[in-house]
């Protein structure tokens, strides 16, 4: 079978003996529940095939990320970056090894999840290898697109859409997902050596990056975070006006992650303080209240 990226998916990935199927499949559903993940409330209420397949594509990408997170050393992490991008080379080719890449290929049977965009991915992960100081917010979204918005360019090709526009809506959400990663995660990645947020911004304000690690907040990064805060709230907003109104209905899991990660942002911006004392987030019967009013209201929505 030939997927969107032009890869084959072989026999031998689709003739794999059901146990070793179950198994695979059973190993990316379990590090997607274990992972705690704001994502995995957006997909309680996908069919089946679909949630199996977020499952495993989530898996990936979780394990892409994790293998420059969690490395000993740099050259561990480009050790297991190389391996992932041989791993996905296999999978487009039929011949995977690991469970998170095997059960991957065999959802690209139904799902035609593009090559590229899951190397972009990669990209992006690499780019934590050598995390170089971003001097416009244009240059950070770059880096946003590849860690996040080809990962809801690969998402909606499992949940399914009828406009092209919904292509930039998942761009536009990639985008507003990772800045609201960036902001509740800013002190912790600063004490890491990351600094995400633009040398432009914090000249800006008169923010320097010690200030992104302080015990408590200065005025200069309360202003600094707002500004942030603002520009988030704009990419939402982005975002709704993009979503083509007939792909409603079966794009109701990337609404609720929106609408999962909007309200986080709008926490941030009342109290922009608190992202240097604790992780910003929110309780799960919070989270299980948004995804099932988004799936309701979704579900009331024309069929396509």
């Amino acid at each position: 079978m030939r997927g969107r990226g032009g890869d084959l998916v072989n026999a031998k990935t689709q003739a794999a003996p059901r146990s070793a199927v179950a198994s695979d499949q059973r190993f990316v559903t379990s590090l997607t529940r274990a992972s705690h993940s704001n994502f995995y409330y957006s997909f309680l209420f996908l069919p089946r095939p679909k949630r199996e397949a977020i499952h495993a594509l989530y898996a990936f990408c979780r394990e892409v990320d994790d293998s420059v997170d969690q490395a000993g050393s740099d050259s561990e992490a480009r050790a297991r970056v190389r391996f992932w991008r041989e791993e996905l080379r296999a999978c487009y080719a039929g011949d995977a090894g690991h469970p998170v890449t095997r059960s991957l290929a065999r959802h690209l049977e139904a799902f035609p999840i593009r090559r590229e965009d899951l190397e972009q991915v990669i990209a992006g992960v690499e780019m934590d290898l050598a995390p170089g100081r971003f001097e416009t917010f244009d240059d950070l979204v770059v880096y946003c697109d590849r860690v996040a918005s080809a990962v809801g360019l690969a998402c909606i090709e499992i949940f399914g859409y009828s406009d092209p526009r919904s292509r930039d809506y998942a761009v536009a959400l990639g985008r507003a997902f990772q800045l609201t990663n960036i902001l509740r995660d800013v002190a912790a990645d600063a004490r890491k050596g990351r600094v995400y947020i633009p040398r432009s911004d914090l000249a800006r304000f008169g923010c320097d990056s010690g200030e992104l690690t302080a015990s408590a907040p200065s005025p200069a990064f309360l202003d600094l975070m707002r500004f942030e805060t603002g520009r988030g709230r704009g990419l939402f907003a982005e975002a709704r006006g993009l979503l083509p109104p007939v792909d409603r209905r079966s794009l109701f899991a990337a609404m609720i992650m929106g609408r999962i990660y909007e309200t986080i942002l709008l926490k941030i911006d009342r109290d922009p303080g608190a992202v240097l004392a604790r992780k910003v987030a929110l309780s799960r019967p919070r989270k299980m209240l948004l995804a099932l009013g988004i799936y309701l209201k979704a579900r009331a929505s024309p069929r396509a």
